[in-house]
């Protein structure tokens, strides 16, 4: 049995990886913002006895810090950087602001460090030793082709250059940390547009998740395991 800790786990991505991972048998840490607002998250963990809920703000760094001393002596295998926002304050030139620009960094680009540094030692402590963050293409230099989605865009490339340092620093450690784009998927953040569904995203990732090498630490993945150019 493998010990998983998801960050917003409430809803979408997070939700499923929670779902799927609880079915393998795995024992899963789901957090969210506000576990009285997670009904769904809340009735999965009624039916599973795997699954261990922790309520987590990933702006609130009092609450990442107490991660060290809530779980301490507990190994966590898979680390899953979910907790994303996605920026719509910030999408074109002529209409940004500083807190807007701000707040989608602290999520998608400060939370997962410091949750990280939080959870160092437990992830130490572990078999697997993976470390994932869920990235987006749009981060993708080389593939920016269309512009816009400024704040997104350059949240989720500085995670992947924080990624890139984090396999740097560990990779003596034997701690293989891994950025992964899921896809467009139909979810609150992607829209009803998407091409798969949240649970085929997750299928996806789940296997590049397992079939991670140390060789792969510091790559960037879909779900399909196909490696993107930075």
């Amino acid at each position: 049995m493998k010990t998983i800790f998801i960050s917003g786990a409430n809803r979408g991505l997070g939700l499923q990886f929670a779902k799927q991972y609880v079915q393998q048998g795995d024992h899963v840490i789901a957090c969210a913002r506000d576990l009285s607002q997670a009904i769904a998250l809340t009735q999965l963990a009624k039916r599973h006895k795997n699954i261990q809920l922790h309520q987590l703000d990933v702006t609130n760094e009092a609450q990442i810090i107490n991660l060290t001393a809530h779980f301490k002596n507990e190994p966590i295998d898979i680390l899953i950087h979910n907790a994303g926002v996605g920026g719509e304050q910030c999408e074109t030139l002529t209409r940004m602001n500083q807190k807007s620009w701000l707040d989608v960094l602290a999520v998608n680009t400060v939370a997962p460090m410091l949750i990280t540094q939080a959870l160092l030692k437990n992830i130490m402590a572990s078999k697997e030793k993976k470390v994932i963050g869920l990235t987006s293409i749009l981060a993708s230099i080389s593939d920016n082709r269309s512009g816009g989605r400024y704040s997104y865009r350059a949240s989720k490339a500085a995670l992947n250059q924080s990624f890139r340092s984090l396999a740097c620093e560990l990779v003596d450690d034997g701690v293989t940390a891994t950025v992964i784009h899921p896809g467009w998927v139909k979810t609150d953040m992607g829209g009803k547009e998407g091409k798969i569904t949240a649970e085929q995203s997750v299928t996806g990732m789940i296997k590049v998740i397992s079939d991670l090498k140390r060789i792969n630490s510091g790559c960037f993945f879909t779900y399909d395991g196909t490696e993107l150019p930075w």
